[in-house]
């Protein structure tokens, strides 16, 4: 390990079960790691609800970067399955640190060796095919009875109901009316022969789609020839 450590801290979390908290608990961690490695923390970088399955991270790409210029000699994180799950990108973080002499040091591990590369990667890739799986298996269990287990579709809203005990049930949508009549008036207009380019022109149209925009962002909705086109042939 360099004589001198000056320190790159990486804290992530990807889960539901994980909050901002855990990044901060993370980075606490690596910080304590830092002081018994006599090392100075001169950077530190974080991904927020973001799944290690890939590098297109905002925090890890930083991290990436700034190694190449020689910011730091010494990555932190708690484990290597926070830099990454995969175990071809868990082997390029590596490839590239080595490249530039800098140390990998986990709480959990140790001094990263290429050892563990090839051990602990394949642990960690085989952990996040769980994961999925167990993500898989309750969406499944959601949608059989009867909730959602995606977003809210236009349409739709949130319905607003509790338990006995006073605490909200989730996943349950009920119709919004407002919206609901735009979409019926399209799919209306769609059988009775309207071209969806003429639909989507109508003054009524563009009015409610700049407000829909407004609140969803980017996304494709009711009156865009994709959407309607696939849903008429069902």
């Amino acid at each position: 390990m360099p004589h001198l450590l000056r320190a790159a801290i990486y804290a992530r979390y990807s889960t539901d079960l994980q909050s901002d908290a855990s990044v901060e608990d993370q980075i606490r961690s690596c910080q304590d790691l830092a002081k018994s490695l006599g090392a100075e923390v001169v950077a530190t970088y974080s991904d927020h609800a973001v799944s290690g399955a890939s590098l297109m991270r905002r925090g890890i790409q930083s991290l990436l970067r700034d190694n190449q210029s020689g910011s730091f000699n010494v990555v932190l994180a708690e484990g290597l399955d926070r830099l990454s799950r995969n175990q071809a990108d868990v082997a390029q973080i590596y490839q590239q640190m080595s490249f530039t002499d800098t140390v990998i040091h986990t709480q959990s591990e140790g001094e990263i060796s290429e050892l563990h590369i090839g051990l602990k990667g394949t642990m960690n890739a085989l952990q996040l095919k769980d994961i999925a799986l167990k993500t898989h298996r309750g969406l499944k269990g959601r949608a059989l009875k009867g909730k959602s287990a995606g977003g809210i579709s236009y349409g739709y809203r949130v319905k607003q109901q509790f338990d006995a005990s006073g605490e909200p049930i989730r996943g349950d949508r009920e119709i919004q009316p407002v919206e609901a009549q735009i979409v019926t008036r399209v799919f209306e207009d769609y059988a009775n022969g309207l071209s969806p380019q003429k639909n989507r022109r109508s003054p009524e149209c563009r009015r409610h789609r700049a407000a829909v925009r407004s609140i969803l962002g980017r996304l494709y909705h009711p009156w865009q020839s994709p959407t309607r086109h696939r849903y008429s042939q069902q």
